[in-house]
């Protein structure tokens, strides 16, 4: 067996044993429901996890490898659960066929909510606060950032652009850190923006690089000075490889884009990141198995401390 798969059923059998606990908070009047994960070391840093559209925060523990990269590096990490399993991010307009979360939902005020119940039981280091999601929730981590920048001390998106409505809405407290990370075969949200060819895809989304320029140009790095790296095709049969994007941007305000090439709409991962991965990679295009999600993420969030 491969070493990449043997790693990939490795991390599947940990993620079958996550110890993650629910628990719900109330915001406004509204009972909010999330599970957490929670080092014996505490105050810790705290990671927080958003779902993608018809997802719940329990299919981050099971089909990511937050759950194991939590717990080898004792971080506190939380699986919040959207209203109608969705996320109420700036922009307004669902695809299709996916509605959204109930009229007047505030998830900005659910997570910052959240993050100061942890902060205030000692469970969480306040300046060490990361949030990251994916699709719908990789929106709703750039809405954060875009509305909390003081609460998080670097933020994440995966398999997500902007579009107007988001940007227009986006004046951040202070420059963040920011990863995207996104594949150039994405049938939902397309790498280059506009349409995606899928039929629950929303009209309207800028490009990744446009996306990109957005956040480089909030956080004062260089628009020219661009390093691209590609990194070791680990997985040649996964049909795609990954390339590392950075720029030069000001101390702990970096800005960096892992783009899949030819990866669809999935989370880069050693164990698959869903039930059914043929009718998945049909639906949604290739999952990348060169890095993992979660452990590149995580790498970049402890070194933007």
């Amino acid at each position: 067996m491969p070493r990449w798969m043997q790693i990939g059923a490795l991390v599947a059998a940990l993620t079958a044993a996550s110890p993650a606990s629910a628990d719900t908070i109330d915001v406004n009047g509204v009972k909010r429901s999330y599970a957490a994960q929670l080092p014996a070391k505490k105050p810790a840093p705290l990671v927080i996890v958003l779902h993608g559209k018809t997802q719940r925060g329990a299919d981050m523990i099971t089909r990511t490898a937050w759950p194991q990269t939590a717990k080898r590096e004792g971080l506190a990490v939380v699986f919040p659960d959207g209203l109608n399993n969705a996320w109420a991010d700036a922009r307004t307009k669902a695809g299709p066929a996916l509605r959204g979360p109930p009229a007047g939902t505030d998830d900005v005020a659910f997570i910052a909510r959240l993050v100061e119940k942890l902060v205030a039981d000692g469970t969480a280091d306040a300046k060490r606060i990361y949030v990251t999601g994916v699709s719908n929730g990789g929106a709703m981590a750039m809405t954060l950032v875009c509305a909390r920048a003081d609460l998080f001390a670097a933020g994440a998106s995966v398999i997500m652009n902007l579009n107007d409505e988001a940007a227009v809405t986006c004046h951040p407290s202070r420059p963040l850190p920011m990863l995207l990370m996104n594949g150039t075969a994405d049938p939902l949200v397309p790498y280059e923006g506009g349409r995606g060819s899928s039929y629950f895809a929303a009209e309207g989304f800028w490009s990744t690089d446009e996306t990109l320029a957005f956040w480089r140009k909030l956080n004062g790095c260089e628009t020219d000075e661009v390093t691209e790296t590609e990194l070791p095709d680990r997985n040649p049969a996964d049909q795609s490889t990954v390339t590392r994007i950075s720029s030069r941007c000001p101390a702990r305000h970096e800005v960096v884009l892992y783009r899949v090439n030819g990866g669809g709409h999935r989370m880069p991962g050693f164990a698959p990141d869903a039930r059914f991965p043929k009718v998945a990679a049909k639906l949604l295009g290739p999952q990348n198995g060169d890095i993992d999600g979660a452990e590149t993420i995580w790498t970049f969030f402890s070194q933007s401390h």
